[in-house]
């Protein structure tokens, strides 16, 4: 016989309003306050003094750390009270006195993060935000509304990126940057205006990039970033020159799309 699922455990402390939803498994600590509308997934823990509010959907296997506020209305004047959401994956880690606020209709109405997320103390995720796969964010990172970050992109404690930037894959920000720009995916970037700094070699390998892929980004970043080419050029002569493998591809498909323009 298969063993039986433990049923919800809820601190008696915990305040959970009937009209929320809390699958097997699910631990909430003192003192927490769980909204109507929050749907938890089996196996997530809610520590004590976490506050879960709006139309927030959290899958399996989470664990919430104290003080965190999440599923808050956005803090943006536009906001207008619209039934906009906030939507979190599986395996993630949400430590201490983070904040994630929901969407707006003027965002699409949904704020996103995947799965297997680490989110360091006192970090904040505005409302829109798309926050992928893999990604760690280190303490006080802060995204302002609407911020893309792709798989597996690492952001250092202290760091701000502005509003409708992207960052992306196996990027690193490091700490104390200010990012106003996108970030290219396998590419490292620092300092108080953020300036590029060279490939995420170590974020590739251990990523299981091949060697081959590895050799032409190399390649493609000398073009694109330390050669005198204007970027369209550099961009044309990466597509010439380069071997097209997915990585590549993904690169010059980020640069040619990116809005904001892409941090030289």
């Amino acid at each position: 016989m298969p063993a039986k699922r433990k049923e919800v455990l809820i601190n008696p402390r915990a305040i959970v309003h009937p009209g929320a939803e809390l699958e097997s498994d699910v631990r909430v600590g003192p003192f927490s306050v769980i909204g109507p509308g929050v749907k938890i997934g089996a196996g997530t823990v809610i520590e004590s003094h976490v506050v879960l509010e709006g139309r927030t959907t959290i899958g399996r296997d989470n664990r919430i750390f104290p003080y965190a506020s999440v599923g808050a209305v956005p803090q943006d004047l536009k906001y207008g009270g619209e039934d906009s959401k906030l939507v979190i994956g599986d395996n993630n880690t949400i430590r201490e006195c983070v904040t994630i606020n929901k969407g707006t209709e003027g965002g699409g109405g949904v704020t996103r993060l995947g799965s297997g997320i680490l989110v360091m103390a006192y970090c904040h995720i505005a409302h829109d935000c798309h926050i992928k796969d893999g990604v760690i964010m280190a303490n006080q990172a802060t995204l302002a509304g609407h911020v893309v970050i792709e798989n597996s992109a690492v952001l250092g404690g202290m760091t701000g990126v502005h509003q409708f930037c992207r960052i992306g894959s196996l990027a690193m920000v490091g700490a104390h940057s200010y990012v106003s720009m996108d970030v290219a995916p396998y590419t490292t970037v620092q300092g108080v205006r953020a300036k590029l700094s060279g490939l995420n070699v170590i974020g590739i390998k251990r990523n299981n990039i091949s060697e081959e892929a590895l050799a032409a980004l190399k390649v493609a970043y000398r073009i694109i970033f330390k050669s005198s080419l204007p970027l369209e050029k550099a961009v044309k002569k990466t597509k010439k020159d380069v071997q097209a493998y997915p990585e590549i591809e993904y690169l010059l498909e980020f640069i040619g799309s990116s809005e904001r323009g892409v941090t030289r």
